[in-house]
């Protein structure tokens, strides 16, 4: 088909830009790198750290502490904040690279009197486009030349085509009709025509329905409530302790270490300062080892290599907390078509009239094979390209044309010797579509809905290809019933010798060839796949344009209706009919919600998030878009449209719905490991923080000093949280029960590790601090009592406190009294941990002023090391406890 219009001149180009604005299409507003920063600079554990740095800076200036902890502190803000903002924000941008390369689709405009090509984004209100088979309409407009066949699904969520055709030729563009006009996004399937853009970028309904996806409501990840529920508790603990212990030093200096309150206060004024000061330094240090430091850096890891981990499972990331989300999943709204499904029909079966069924082309007999073939290639509207045999090109072929011109695919490059004479389009209202041949053979082909061919079938071919009576249908509408029962699309098939009429009718006499039975089959992995969602706790509700027989039967092949005898099938009249609080009832029970409109989505999406419920939407369609967006976490699928892609959390690579289960066991691996670490974490915070509140009151007003806490908090649980982070996924994981989103982060098992261990490694550092056998042993052959024994003791006992929660890591990993449970396929742990204690041995060896160390001998590195091992035995005994009295046992 030839076109030739003139089209707008550049200057009638920029005038009509800045008339009606431009192509593009507002997305959501991307943060940039400053305004991340500073958003996490607001989190309440940051925040402590940033007080107890000023404070700290105010001291320096006083000439009370040294430049490096100044330092160490700034580095635990610095680090803490630029980890998580820099993953975040490359994550973004990567994504964002991804949606610019997509913007820079060509298309093809009449300008200046020429077909030129230019980019989607500068077409203008008033440009003349050509679009052929297989472009995708890149703005709204009026068809004003040609027709077409046009899949509208990403607009309007159906999958079956739509005829449009061009405006009568003197019409005014005002006059256009639906059958005229065409919208953003849809994709001409068949046909060749030019369009007269009439609205671009934001006034288009795609722009519109982008304006409300940007204006979505958003609602924090569960593991952000539970993070700042935490953060806030941490933070009150600090203050609290922090004021605490300053006064606890001062009432054991003025009250309980002077003679009187009077005495204390006569003595020189420099003495006094100097109390203040270190009481004020404790308070810092209460501070510092309250915060974990080590937590953001050790989230931002665990999420961006569990990122990683997906990508190769075809799952892309595209909000880091998005994994998480995924894992506390109890509700999903899922499609059917390309998801459960396989995304394309094919022919399951072929029926003939006498009931007979073949199951494959070269079941059938060769005669009966034969004219099947005829009778599918000659009655259609696609272009056949059968040059290469083993890949046809099905040009115009819709998703029905394709089946049956696939199944036939030996036969496509065959010529019959015929010529069409006349044609039959099909059409909904008519539901057959026929093709009248000449020369080698005058038949006339039709095809059609079995219940409209089979009125006037009046004779059938048998198995041999045969003609014979058709005198009882009852056998094959049996079998046909039975097929529509499992999901199966049918199209009968006929031959007559009887010319099509002026009226168009339904030829009479027909002699039926048999009846396609057609199915979009389901993936090898979808009942699986949905039997390891519902064991994982998840409610899966599937969201489809399918008729309701249909859905239906998808559902119950999938397993959707498995283990509930009050499952609930709705279409979307039947839930449209009902009340918000009579879905609210019945949502527990509902399992299908079929012929599914998107405001369907938007509702289900709403009610099931006022039950406090964790929200998952797939969808792939524009009009997915804001469902997707406003779930807890949204899924796009690989093969959907760019707006539900950047609407999404996580996009499904390959469509397919184990992938999503993936990312639900990887969401609670990560979830898992975080605890993991928090435990490790939080164990040593509570033996440090005892530790620095008890030491004075034993004589060691610094027996950790600032810059070791700071060690051990960011550098140290930096590695440790790290080593956490490559837990390995493990599919027992999928057995449990979502974690509610109102769950604490520590649950009483992980308060029963902290308080044990943590406190018994507080009981035993203080009797290492006070006990004579531990003075001589790290006494380095020194006097006791002078300098260089402290420094040695003080030494030994910095090392012993840090090893022993280095061990510790072996008890937190795992929930079971194996320590080895799994070790092996966490790899990092393997390599990062004995990284750690080298790293440890080489900063005490050579820590010299700054750590307050010096080096330890051979013998001394034995004794700190046997002795540190103490917390593995100790929480080996709580385990083996719960698991016997408890009955809570844990693998």
């Amino acid at each position: 088909m030839k076109f030739s219009f003139n089209g707008l001149t550049d200057a009638e180009v920029q005038s009509s830009r800045a008339q009606n604005g431009s192509n593009q299409v507002a997305s959501q507003t991307v943060e940039g790198f400053l305004d991340k920063l500073v958003n996490n600079l607001k989190d309440p554990l940051i925040i402590v750290l940033i007080v107890a740095l000023v404070i700290t800076a105010s001291l320096w200036l006083m000439s009370y502490v040294k430049w490096y902890e100044i330092f160490g502190i700034a580095l635990a803000v610095v680090i803490a904040t630029l980890v998580a903002t820099w993953s975040e924000y490359s994550n973004e941008q990567s994504f964002q690279q991804l949606l610019a390369e997509a913007s820079q689709i060509l298309v093809k405009v009449f300008r200046n009197g020429h077909l030129t090509e230019v980019a989607i984004d500068d077409v203008v209100v008033g440009d003349q486009l050509l679009l052929q088979s297989g472009d995708t309409v890149p703005a709204d407009g009026v068809i004003i030349a040609g027709h077409g066949e046009f899949d509208e699904a990403a607009l309007t969520g159906e999958s079956e085509p739509v005829q449009r055709k061009s405006l009568a030729k003197d019409a005014d563009l005002q006059q256009a009709s639906e059958e005229n006009q065409v919208w953003r996004a849809a994709l001409l399937t068949d046909g060749e025509l030019v369009m007269q853009i009439t609205a671009v970028g934001e006034q288009t309904q795609y722009g519109q329905t982008m304006k409300a996806l940007v204006s979505a409501e958003d609602r924090l990840s569960p593991l952000q409530v539970k993070l700042s529920v935490l953060g806030k508790q941490i933070a009150k603990f600090g203050y609290i302790g922090a004021s605490f212990i300053f006064l606890a030093f001062m009432f054991n200096n003025i009250v309980l270490q002077s003679e009187s309150i009077s005495a204390y206060f006569s003595q020189a004024t420099g003495v006094i300062i100097a109390d203040f000061v270190t009481a004020a330094i404790l308070a810092i240090i209460v501070i510092v080892v309250a915060v974990p430091e080590g937590l953001p850096m050790m989230i931002a890891m665990v999420l961006a290599l569990n990122m990683k981990k997906l990508l190769r499972e075809k799952v892309l990331v595209r909000k880091l907390l998005g994994i998480e989300t995924a894992g506390s999943l109890n509700l999903l709204f899922t499609d059917k078509t390309g998801t459960l499904t396989e995304g394309s029909l094919s022919v399951s079966q072929f029926v003939i009239g006498t009931a007979d069924r073949f199951e494959a082309l070269d079941d059938i007999p060769e005669k009966l094979r034969k004219m099947s073939a005829f009778s599918l290639r000659n009655n259609t509207s696609a272009v056949i390209d059968a040059s290469d045999p083993n890949d046809p090109k099905l040009v115009g072929a819709d998703r029905t044309e394709q089946a049956l011109l696939r199944f036939i695919q030996p036969y496509l490059a065959q010529d019959d010797g015929v010529t069409v004479e006349e044609m039959i389009q099909f059409s909904s209202a008519r539901k057959f579509s026929a093709t009248q041949l000449g020369g080698a053979s005058a038949l006339t082909l039709v095809k059609g809905a079995p219940e409209v061919i089979l009125q006037n079938c009046t004779r059938c071919l048998d198995a041999n290809g045969d003609s014979q009576p058709l005198t009882d249908v009852t056998p094959l509408q049996a079998a046909m019933d039975e097929l529509s029962g499992r999901a199966m699309r049918l199209l009968a098939v006929a031959i007559t010798q009887a010319p099509i009429t002026e009226d168009q009718t339904l030829p009479p006499e027909l002699t039926l060839v048999g009846v396609f039975a057609m199915r979009d089959e389901l993936r090898a992995t979808a009942y699986q796949s949905v039997k390891t969602a519902k064991d994982a706790g998840i409610h899966v509700i599937m969201i489809t344009g399918d008729a309701k027989t249909t859905a239906q039967a998808i559902a119950r092949d999938v397993g959707l209706l498995e283990g509930d005898r009050e499952a609930t099938v709705l279409s979307s009249a039947e839930l449209a009919e009902l009340s918000d609080d009579q879905v609210l009832h019945l949502l527990p029970h509902l399992y299908v919600v079929a012929r599914a409109f998107p405001t369907d989505k938007s509702r289900l999406v709403r009610l099931a998030k006022s039950l406090g419920l964790v929200v998952g939407m797939t969808g792939d369609g524009v009009n997915d878009a804001p469902a997707v967006k406003n779930a807890d976490v949204g899924f796009a699928m690989g093969s959907g449209t760019e707006m539900t892609k950047e609407a999404s959390d996580i996009v499904i690579l390959d469509d397919n719905f184990a992938s999503l289960t993936r990312s639900v066991l990887y969401g609670r691996t990560l979830f898992k490991s975080i605890r993991k670490f928090l435990i490790f974490q939080l164990t040593a915070n509570v033996s440090a923080v005892a530790v620095a509140f008890l030491g004075p009151f034993f004589g060691f007003e610094l027996p950790l000093t600032m810059t070791q806490l700071l060690w051990l908090n960011i550098i140290m649980d930096t590695f440790a949280g790290l080593a956490f982070a490559g837990e390995a996924a493990l599919a027992r994981y999928l057995q449990e029960k979502p974690i509610a989103r109102d769950e604490p982060l520590i649950n009483q098992d992980m308060w029963s590790a902290v308080l044990l261990n943590g406190g018994v490694a507080a009981l035993l550092s203080i009797i290492f601090l006070t006990s004579d056998f531990t003075q001589a042993l790290f006494s380095g052959g020194h006097a006791i009592g002078s300098d260089e024994a402290e420094a040695q003791f003080l030494t030994a006992f910095f090392a012993f406190f840090v090893f022993m929660h280095i061990f510790n890591t072996f008890n937190a990993r795992t929930e079971s009294v194996n320590l080895f449970s799994h070790l092996l396929e966490n790899r990092l742990f393997s390599i990062i941990i004995p990284f750690i204690m080298l790293v440890q041995v080489i900063f005490i060896t050579y820590g010299g002023e700054i750590l307050r160390t010096v080096g330890l001998s051979l013998e001394e590195w034995g004794y700190v090391l046997a002795m540190a091992l103490i917390l593995i035995p100790v929480d080996l005994g709580r385990k083996l406890i719960r698991d016997a009295w408890l009955r809570n046992p844990a693998k």
